[in-house]
């Protein structure tokens, strides 16, 4: 074993790798279940396909509807899985030693508080923390690659393009996107998601590692 995988393996603490992956796999798969919940419990009309995922906290202005108790099912549970995220990304940190990944990571975490706080009838600023959480959640899968082993290692990249490619040409292109036959909903889940996968698989390898 060389001198630079010696002094690497030297850096990772077990217990922090422990705990990031706890939170980590509890917040990802608190984001499922809770928007799951919301969904079940949303009122007759709600498309997953037509629908917003941040339709469940509260729709966007003007005309603004607030259904409950979706809505505090979804904004608590976004903060709760956002905090619990915050948290991983300092012990992400402590565990490897690397800086580029937690501070995406927590990014991500600020995102989703950002998005139960400030739910969509708040406007601008809730669309603001919407990509803070989907996009540096996206990178953080990227630039995991450099942590985490093959084959998730690669699966880590593939989420993270998906979600920043899909979420780009819906940008550009809006409604005449190749994926627009989605709709608005879906395309957004196919943004989330892959995030939310990638945060419940790294916080699985993490725990995996720290034996």
């Amino acid at each position: 074993m060389s001198n630079d995988r010696r002094s690497r393996r030297t850096r990772m603490r077990p217990r922090y790798l422990a705990v990031a992956g706890f939170l980590l796999f509890l917040a990802g798969v608190a984001a499922f279940l809770g928007i799951i919940t919301a969904e079940a419990l949303y009122p007759e009309g709600y498309s997953t396909s037509l629908n917003r995922i941040s339709d469940l906290g509260a729709t966007q202005p003007p005309h603004s509807r607030i259904e409950e108790p979706s809505a505090t099912i979804f904004n608590t549970v976004m903060m709760a899985a956002g905090a619990l995220i915050l948290v991983a990304s300092f012990c992400v940190q402590r565990g490897c030693g690397r800086w580029l990944a937690p501070v995406l990571i927590a990014l991500s975490g600020v995102g989703l508080v950002g998005v139960g706080v400030f739910p969509a009838d708040q406007g601008t600023i809730h669309a603001v923390f919407a990509v803070l959480a989907f996009g540096a959640g996206a990178l953080a899968a990227i630039v995991s690659f450099t942590i985490v082993a093959p084959p998730l290692s690669y699966i880590s990249v593939i989420l993270g393009l998906t979600a920043l490619v899909i979420g780009s040409l819906h940008g550009v292109l809006g409604d005449s996107g190749p994926l627009a036959g989605l709709g608005l909903g879906g395309i957004e889940r196919w943004v989330a998601y892959p995030v939310l996968l990638w945060t419940t698989g790294f916080g699985g390898y993490l725990m995996g590692r720290a034996r």
